[in-house]
């Protein structure tokens, strides 16, 4: 039997995903399985690692951005994280994703 799907509310600021939201604004409505929050929540995981990387890496005066494998692995699970809020998303949500422009529309499910 398929898993019902739930609302939930993500803040992408604290990389927090919500049965209600802890603000009126400043986050994503979605709606998933616990399976699919699951994976979220991991990618949320590896991003803050990413992001800590980044961090240490910051502090090295003139390497370029696209050529750190720090910035590099940052980028990809950001890219990850804004697939899946458009994945789950409502209209409000998918049209956001779409508006920064930073993912392969070819590729989503419109």
């Amino acid at each position: 039997m398929e898993e019902q799907k739930r609302k939930y509310y993500l803040n992408i600021e604290s990389g927090e995903v919500l049965d209600e939201p802890a603000e009126p604004e400043g986050h994503f409505t979605l709606y998933a399985t616990g399976e699919e929050i699951k994976h979220l929540r991991e990618s949320l995981a590896e991003n803050y690692q990413a992001d800590l990387k980044t961090f240490g890496r910051a502090h090295i005066p003139f390497k370029e951005y696209h050529k750190d494998k720090e910035n590099v692995e940052y980028d990809n699970t950001m890219k990850e994280i804004y697939a899946m809020i458009y994945e789950l998303g409502d209209q409000e949500a998918k049209n956001h994703v779409l508006s920064m422009g930073i993912l392969d529309e070819s590729k989503l499910n419109r």
